[in-house]
């Protein structure tokens, strides 16, 4: 993977450090969860609000501006799947009025994606 510009890593430092209020919202949800998230990931020329580098899930909370960016949000998307990621968006409102619900939704996408922990469980120790 190509090294990343220092101007795009500068900026996503800045990102991490002025976060929304939505992304501290939804931060402490997903922080701990496995796979491991990070937040303001570049990818290419793009900052990616929250991924999961390991099975390439990329998480953006979309504000009002991104009412007027659709063309940049879908040529944003078709790159970032070009590479292989998907692309999960939700708006700020959405963060805002239930976080949980959000965080539940992105923990279900996970799972669907890294499939069951093991296909066939070990059996019930009852009766023993």
């Amino acid at each position: 993977m190509p090294r990343v510009a220092p101007r795009l890593t500068a900026n996503a430092r800045r990102l991490r450090n002025a976060a929304t209020a939505e992304e501290r919202a939804l931060w402490p949800r997903l922080r701990h969860l496995s796979p491991r998230f990070t937040r303001q990931l570049p990818v290419g020329s793009y900052i990616l609000d929250f991924a999961c580098r390991s099975i390439k899930l990329a998480v953006e909370l979309d504000g009002r501006q991104h009412l007027d960016a659709v063309g940049y949000d879908d040529t944003r998307t078709l790159f970032l799947e070009g590479l292989g990621w998907r692309v999960l968006r939700y708006w700020n409102s959405d963060v805002r009025d239930n976080a949980d619900g959000v965080a539940e939704a992105i923990m279900a996408a996970v799972e669907h994606m890294t499939g069951p922990t093991h296909p066939q469980p070990l059996p019930s120790r009852e009766g023993l």
